[in-house]
């Protein structure tokens, strides 16, 4: 079972099962079908631009991971245009990294490698957050919850990137 992350000379170490890699990788696969490129428009030169779609997304998860940045809907959809294609590229990236990464025994990452999986472990665990519905009382569900309730393992499971993510960072400042 993994101690979580330590500093390094040149990063962070960690050491990891091949069951918590199995999981690591299957979450951050979770993160690349997710958030895969977004439309983008037919003129080329804002497909070379990137310019993506102004339409936010319906999805309650990709909305957590990509919330409006402005309360008027008009200015919010100008900004997504212009912004989402290139988050949605930056945390494919993130998550690549850590599907790359993740390996059975010591894992050592470099600072910025650390940060990559930093920021996947925090789009996992916004996504899993809101597909469970997690509040701040998670910890006192999580101790009353009986092992056989079909949530345990994905609670279980978010408990721990929790306390990853706690240890990278950290490990990292």
């Amino acid at each position: 079972m993994s101690t979580g992350f330590h500093p390094s000379a040149t990063g962070v170490t960690a050491e990891f099962d091949a069951a918590e890699v199995s999981i690591l990788r299957s979450l951050a696969d979770m993160i690349l079908g997710l958030v895969e490129p977004g439309g983008t428009s037919e003129d080329p030169l804002e497909r070379a631009l990137s310019v993506g779609s102004s339409e936010a997304p319906e999805d309650p998860a990709l909305a957590r991971l990509f919330p409006s940045a402005y309360a008027d809907d008009e200015q919010a959809a100008e900004f997504r245009r212009f912004t989402e294609a290139g988050l949605r590229d930056g945390k494919r990236a993130d998550a690549q990294v850590v599907r790359e990464t993740a390996v059975v025994g010591t894992i050592a990452l470099t600072a910025e490698q650390g940060r990559a999986w930093m920021r996947a472990l925090n789009d996992v665990r916004l996504t899993l957050g809101t597909r469970l519905e997690i509040t701040e009382d998670v910890h006192d569900e999580l101790a009353g919850m009986p092992e056989d309730d079909p949530r345990y393992p994905a609670f279980v499971t978010y408990d721990w990137l929790t306390y990853l993510q706690d240890t990278l960072v950290r490990a990292l400042w």
